[in-house]
């Protein structure tokens, strides 16, 4: 697939992923949280190459990427005076809106649910698209169905390959994590996907939201998702990944699998003291700010799982510290650890 390392200025090249959108192909792209593969959101044809693409349930929602406000109230019935106060907070950025779904929104935009999700993304190259568009795109992440999000555009193509027309290269994802879903379609507010904004900085400007995060969801077998991201094993490496039970366990469970001859990744928080590590062991310390381990996640665990002669057997996580700031990453880490 044609990659292009693209200036978000360059017209000419943000022209061209707009010529492959128009005609019903797929465009992935930056974002602040992750890369995006993009499609015309309202062209149920181009959101089933998405799909296809990523080998993606048809009962998982996709989101609408729009430019602001104007443009995410054609899309629904309904914008409470609690959703215009988190989009104009929040908007441009990591924030996604689930709200009543409008006529004109395809159902196989969201998952055959009678609610969207909506975000408006800050990224410069991402908001020149929608502007040349001149229409919403959907875009969930530019990935393989449950497998590491992308935060670079080598990501993308190790991923999908020629299943993307066209990668716009816009360097490493800032904040290198999902956005926060909230949905605004009930009386109260409520995270269902914990993201790159936490709680306490949204219940600043809406006291009455909810975090519902942790709450697992009882879906029925092929029931519509209220949102994307909600399956138990998601943002998984191909290796099996056992997150520890403290940084102690994560070292002597590294041990213990060398010495059976097994190929081991370690993932810590940074201050460990290096000499109780293995030498044999493939290490990865990630700082103990949670911003920037956010950042650095996703590309150290694609680091960790990439190559087949070298494949290592498992990869082994210290936990995280607990905390609304550390609750994403968390999540992300839980749901990476599930068997398929």
């Amino acid at each position: 697939m044609p990659w292009m390392e693209a200036d978000p200025l360059n017209a000419l090249e943000i022209e061209r992923a707009v010529a492959i959108l128009r005609s019903g192909g797929l465009v992935a792209f930056p974002t602040e949280t992750v890369y995006g593969l993009g499609a015309r959101a309202l062209d149920p044809m181009a959101l089933a190459r998405i799909f296809a693409a990523k080998g993606r349930p048809a009962t998982h929602p996709l989101i609408a990427h729009v430019l602001g406000q104007k443009d995410a109230r054609a899309l629904t019935t309904e914008w409470s005076a609690a959703t215009e106060r988190l989009a104009a907070a929040f908007w441009p950025g990591p924030l996604t809106l689930v709200v009543p779904r409008g006529e004109q929104v395809p159902l196989a935009l969201t998952g055959g649910g009678s609610s969207v999700g909506l975000r408006a993304p800050a990224h410069p190259m991402a908001r020149a698209l929608i502007q040349g568009l001149g229409e919403p795109i959907a875009a969930p992440s530019a990935n393989r169905y449950q497998t590491l999000s992308p935060t670079t555009a080598a990501h993308v193509a190790a991923s999908l390959g020629d299943r993307v027309d066209l990668i716009l290269d816009g360097g490493p994802c800032s904040s290198g994590i999902e956005s926060t879903v909230v949905d605004m379609t009930g009386n109260t507010p409520r995270i269902l996907r914990s993201g790159a904004l936490d709680f306490p900085t949204l219940a600043a400007v809406e006291p009455a939201l909810v975090d519902a995060s942790p709450v697992a969801l009882a879906l029925a077998p092929g029931a519509a998702h209220t949102a994307p991201g909600m399956d138990r094993r998601h943002y998984a490496p191909r290796t099996e990944l056992v997150v520890a039970a403290s940084r102690e366990a994560a070292i002597a469970e590294a041990r213990a699998r060398i010495r059976d001859g097994q190929r081991v990744g370690l993932l810590l928080v940074e201050g460990a003291d290096r000499a109780a590590i293995p030498e044999n062991v493939r290490l990865r310390a990630l700082t103990a700010d949670p911003r920037a381990y956010a950042h650095d996640l996703f590309a150290a665990l694609h680091d960790l799982d990439e190559g087949d002669a070298d494949a290592l057997d498992v990869i082994l996580v210290e936990p995280v510290p607990a905390g609304p700031a550390w609750r994403a990453i968390a999540d992300r880490l839980r749901r990476a650890s599930e068997l398929p």
